[in-house]
């Protein structure tokens, strides 16, 4: 059955679908202040209620820390998406998206990209919580179609975590930017959930590989879900609980250069992911290859069979790879 809520269509039953029907207003946005490469210092809890949510609600997402000294971070466990993306000098780095819930805390927060502005026109107006961005790269952020909430202006979102140093210890307050999870409607991914898809090969682990960065996921039966490890280690919630997503995509990605680049001279990765190419869906203890398509930046990403039929999700949180190889 398929029905339409403010400009989306959605579908409900088995393999549903998520995607979005219009295409969000850019809104203007004034960021206050210059943001430091290596993250920006916290405001002052002042004591104002959270900002008013934008109409119809607003996806959260936070640019996450994935340094080995930004581990284990907090709020993975209750996103709905991870995405993992190639950053300077072959490292990585995550972008977490909340819509059904909103965790007391997230972090370690870092700094924007280019590509994120990208991928996150996929949704309608979303909310971004980093930690700050690159002279050049502000008046892009300025002119993107999203709420850019950087600590110089939500002074009481973010906090300055005691016993870690600097950049790998800043942290935002969800119900600080927003009064409630927008809902499940405003997760425009474009994603199907429901029934595995018929076919498959068995697959106990997979890893995917950057130039100084590793993902493992390793089936776990008794978890439905695939135990985590970030460069070889295990990837947990600060209470010791293994992180493992019962869906995880592979996603082979155009990755080109751009045009900023950190202090040290290393070049940005762009991530193309507007385009379409091959994926592998990892669900139930089995890989699924896909094609994956995403025809404009407002829309979100199908992923279909070879004989073109979609390649559903298991329901819970979904972690996205994007490489290049």
């Amino acid at each position: 059955m398929r029905r339409t809520t403010h400009g989306r269509q959605e579908s409900t039953g088995a393999g549903a679908v998520r995607r979005r029907g219009g295409i969000g207003r850019a809104l203007p946005l004034a960021l206050a202040a210059l943001a430091l490469a290596a993250g920006c210092t916290a405001g002052v809890d002042d004591g104002r209620p959270p900002r008013p949510e934008p109409p119809g609600g607003s996806v959260l997402a936070v640019k996450i820390d994935n340094a080995p000294a930004a581990r284990p971070q907090t709020g993975l466990d209750t996103a709905d998406v991870v995405y993992a993306e190639p950053v300077e000098a072959g490292l990585s780095r995550l972008m977490a998206l909340y819509s059904t819930r909103l965790p007391d805390s997230v972090g370690p927060v870092r700094s924007a990209r280019e590509s994120d502005l990208e991928l996150l026109r996929q949704f309608d107006r979303p909310t971004l919580a980093f930690s700050g961005a690159q002279t050049r790269l502000l008046p892009l952020i300025d002119r993107a179609p999203l709420r850019a909430e950087p600590p110089e202006k939500a002074t009481g979102a973010y906090v300055r975590e005691k016993g870690r140093p600097a950049p790998h210890n800043l942290y935002v307050r969800p119900d600080r930017l927003l009064p409630k999870p927008a809902g499940e409607h405003a997760l425009t991914t474009g994603f199907r959930y429901g029934e595995a898809p018929p076919g498959g090969r068995p697959e106990s682990s997979r890893t995917v590989r950057y130039p100084s960065a590793s993902f493992t996921f390793t089936w776990s039966a008794s978890r439905g879900g695939w135990l985590v490890d970030l460069d070889g280690r295990p990837a947990s919630t600060p209470g010791g609980e293994r992180l493992a997503p019962p869906t995880v995509v592979v996603q082979h990605v155009k990755v080109r250069a751009s045009g900023f680049g950190d202090f040290r001279g290393n070049n940005s990765p762009y991530v193309e992911s507007v385009g379409s190419g091959r994926a592998e869906v990892l669900r139930d203890g089995r890989v699924h290859e896909a094609a994956w398509k995403r025809g404009a930046a407002e829309d979100g990403t199908s992923f279909t069979a070879a004989d073109g039929t979609p390649v559903n999700f298991a329901e819970g949180p979904v972690w996205v790879v994007f490489t290049g190889s």
